[in-house]
C-alpha cells in the first residue's frame, strides 16, 4: 500500500505469514480510504530502493492495518497531478484538490510566506494587531459588502476593503510599528488578480518618510524572498526606483515588468516639424493646449523577431490595441539589411522611415509597432498593454527571475467628469509632496467648487507602488497627518463640511489630540503567493477560492437566505434595479442589492 499524507508517500508492507489478519484488512482497502498503520520502520531490500521519494529508503512494515473511513471514488485522479481537471470541478471538490500535491505544494509554500513575513516584521519591533471586521461603511474605490444590524434596524456595517483608518488611528494612539495580515473584502468584478476576499500585509510606521517606508519595505520584500523561494534570483538590487511620469513615458505602465526591454520610444521629435503626409499623424500633432505645447503623442515599440508577421497576426494586434481605446495600428518591418518597409511609407517617405528605424533602435527582423493618438495617456495605457501581452507571448521574461520595482509620487488626483470632482488616484489619505502643497487650491478660489483647471491637478502624492514582474504587488503613502490639510483635500473630492464629518469624522477628531507623521503600505499576499508559485491566478494559491462570479461551488454560496432572517433585519427583497423597472424608494445601496426596508 502507498501510504499519502501531507509530508508525502510512505510504502506499506503486509507480510500475510507474519500479520494474516492485517492481510485480510488490507485486501478490502481501495483508493483514499484513510488508514491506520502501525508497524516497524525498516530498509527496504537492497535494488528496491525509490530514490523519486523522501521516503523510497524505507518501508514500514505493518502489523496492523484498521480502516478509519472509506471513500468513494474521487471525481477525479488524486495521484495524477498533471491529468488535466476542469477547474469548476477542482473548486466543486476543493478539499480533495488539496491532496493532490501541486495545490497542497502551494498552500505550503504560501504557509512559509506569511510565516516569513511574520518573522521579519516581529525582528524589526513591530506589533502585530488585529482590527475589526465590522466597520463603518466609507469610500475606498470599490464596493463595499455590507452587514444589515439586527440590533439596530435600518443600519449597516460594511466589511472592510482595508483597515486604512485604523491603521492610522493606531498611530495617534502611539503604536509607531503596526503590522497585520489582515482579511480585506471588495465588491468588484473579479479577474486572475482579484478576488471578493482576499489577504493583504498591512503595515503602518510613525515618524518616517517615503525613503524610510520604501527602505523598510524593500529589506523586508529581499528577506522574505530569500527564505520562501531562495533558488529564484532578484533581478536588480536595490529595487529600480522611477517616478510615475518615467514609468509610463518608458513602460506604458505603472507596474512595469522589467524582465525584458521593448520601451516605449517618443517619435515626435524624429517625424520633426511641419506635415509627416500621413493624415493620421498629423492630426494628432495638430492638437495642442494654449500654450502650443503638443498634447498629442506618437510613441513605438520595437517587437523582436516579429517582421515576418502575416497579415492576420497583424489584423490581430490591431484588434487588440482597439480593444483598449487606439484607433489603430500603425507598423514598419525591418528587413535583414536594416531597411524599412511599411504600408505608410508611401505617406511618410524613406527618410522618414529610416529615421523611426533608428529612434526605436529596431535591429534586423524587428517589427516596430506605432500608436498615435491626440491623448497622451491612451497612448502610453495601450502600448504598455501591448508590450506586456507580446513580452509573454515572446517569451522574452525569465520565469525564474524577480524583477521587483519601485513607481513612485503619483498624481494626486484625477478629474471625475461625472461627479465634476477630483478623485484620489490611491486613497483619500494620501500626502502630497511639500512642494505641491499649494497646489491643493480651486480656480474658482471656493474650495467647495473643484473644476478641471484647477491647481490641484498638477500636485502630487507622495504614493508609492511596488510592483513584480508586471503585476502591482502593493501600494502605499505618507499620510496626510493635520487636519486642516485633509479637509482641503476632501472638499477637492467633493465632500462638504457636514459629508466628510459624517464619513470621516472619528479621524479628523483624531487628528485634533496630535497625530505624527506616518505612512505605510499594503502587499497583496495572494498576488505575491501565486508569483512565488509561477501562477497567473491567484486562486491557485487560494484554499477555498470564489469563481470569476463570486460563487463558491463546494459550499453553494452565496445562498438565499431564511425569511426569518429577512424578517429579524427588517428586510426584504423587492428587486434588482434597472433602468427599466427603477426600484422606488430604496437607498443607493439598497437598489444595488435589491433589498428594501
Amino acid at each position: 500500500i502507498d501510504l499519502r499524507d501531507r509530508y508525502g508517500l510512505t510504502q506499506i508492507v503486509i507480510n500475510e505469514a507474519e500479520a494474516p489478519e492485517a492481510a485480510a484488512v488490507a485486501r478490502a482497502v481501495r483508493s483514499e480510504f484513510v488508514l491506520e498503520i502501525i508497524g516497524k520502520v525498516a530498509r527496504r531490500l537492497s535494488g528496491t530502493e525509490n530514490a523519486k521519494l523522501a521516503t523510497g529508503a524505507i518501508e514500514v512494515q505493518a502489523g496492523s492495518v484498521e480502516i478509519l473511513n472509506e471513500a468513494q471514488t474521487p471525481p477525479f485522479y488524486i495521484n495524477e497531478p498533471d491529468a488535466p481537471v476542469d477547474e469548476s470541478l477542482r473548486l466543486r471538490y476543493r478539499y480533495l484538490d488539496i491532496r493532490r500535491q501541486p495545490m497542497l505544494d502551494r498552500l505550503l509554500q504560501r504557509s512559509e510566506l506569511v510565516r516569513a513575513i511574520r518573522d521579519a516584521h516581529h525582528r524589526a519591533g513591530f506589533v502585530e494587531i488585529e482590527t475589526p471586521i465590522l466597520l463603518k461603511s466609507t469610500p475606498e474605490g470599490a464596493r463595499d459588502f455590507i452587514v444589515p444590524s439586527r440590533l439596530q434596524p435600518g443600519s449597516i456595517y460594511a466589511l472592510p476593503q482595508s483597515p486604512q483608518q485604523l491603521k492610522q488611528l493606531l498611530m495617534v494612539a502611539g503604536i509607531d510599528r503596526y503590522f497585520q495580515i489582515a482579511r480585506c473584502f471588495r465588491d468588484e468584478d473579479l479577474r486572475g488578480d482579484r478576488q471578493p476576499e482576499f489577504t493583504q500585509l498591512d503595515l503602518e510606521m510613525s515618524f518616517v518618510d517615503e525613503q524610510r517606508v520604501m527602505d523598510f519595505v524593500e529589506a523586508m520584500i529581499v528577506e522574505v524572498s530569500r527564505t520562501v523561494v531562495p533558488g529564484r534570483p532578484i533581478q536588480q538590487l536595490p529595487f529600480p526606483r522611477m517616478d510615475y511620469h518615467e514609468a509610463m513615458e518608458r513602460f506604458g505602465s505603472d507596474k512595469p515588468d522589467l524582465r525584458f526591454g521593448m520601451e516605449l520610444v517618443d517619435l515626435v521629435p524624429t517625424l520633426g516639424e511641419g506635415s509627416t503626409g500621413f493624415r493620421v499623424f498629423d492630426e494628432v500633432l495638430a492638437q495642442s493646449d494654449a500654450s502650443g505645447v503638443t498634447l498629442g503623442r506618437i510613441k513605438a515599440i520595437a517587437a523582436p523577431g516579429m517582421a515576418e508577421s502575416s497579415r492576420s497576426q497583424i489584423d490581430e494586434l490591431v484588434a487588440f490595441v482597439r480593444r483598449y481605446g487606439a484607433k489603430g495600428l500603425a507598423h514598419v518591418s525591418v528587413a535583414a539589411d536594416g531597411t524599412g518597409h511599411s504600408p505608410i511609407a508611401k505617406f511618410l517617405g524613406d527618410d522618414r522611415i529610416a529615421a523611426i528605424v533608428k529612434a526605436a533602435a529596431a535591429a534586423p527582423g524587428d517589427l516596430i509597432l506605432i500608436v498615435a493618438d491626440a491623448d497622451h495617456e491612451r497612448v502610453a495605457d495601450v502600448l504598455g498593454r501591448l508590450r506586456q501581452e507580446l513580452g509573454l507571448r515572446l517569451g522574452l521574461a525569465d520565469p525564474k527571475v524577480l524583477a521587483y520595482c519601485w513607481v513612485f509620487h503619483f498624481p494626486m488626483y484625477k478629474w471625475d467628469v461625472e461627479g465634476k470632482r477630483w478623485d484620489a488616484t490611491h486613497n483619500p489619505f494620501s500626502g502630497v509632496l511639500p512642494e505641491d502643497e499649494k497646489l491643493l487650491v480651486t480656480a474658482s478660489g471656493d474650495p467647495y467648487v473643484p473644476s478641471r483647471e484647477d491647481p490641484a491637478g498638477q500636485a502630487r502624492a507622495m504614493q508609492y507602488d511596488i510592483a513584480l514582474n508586471g503585476w502591482e504587488l502593493g501600494g502605499g503613502s505618507v499620510r496626510i497627518h493635520k487636519r486642516e490639510l485633509l479637509e482641503s483635500s476632501f472638499a477637492l473630492q467633493g465632500y462638504s463640511l457636514e459629508k466628510m464629518h459624517s464619513l470621516f469624522g472619528g479621524i479628523l477628531e483624531a487628528f485634533d489630540y496630535g497625530a505624527p507623521p506616518h505612512g505605510g503600505i499594503a502587499m497583496g499576499i495572494d498576488r505575491w503567493a501565486a508569483l512565488f508559485a509561477y501562477q497567473t491566478n491567484i486562486r491557485e494559491v487560494m484554499a477555498f477560492p470564489k469563481t470569476q462570479s463570486g460563487t463558491d461551488l463546494m459550499l453553494e454560496a452565496p445562498s438565499t437566505p431564511e425569511a426569518a432572517q429577512y424578517s429579524e433585519l427588517g428586510l426584504r427583497f423587492v428587486g434588482v434595479e434597472t433602468p427599466e423597472a427603477p426600484v422606488a424608494g430604496a437607498a443607493d445601496q439598497g437598489n444595488q442589492l435589491g433589498v428594501g426596508s
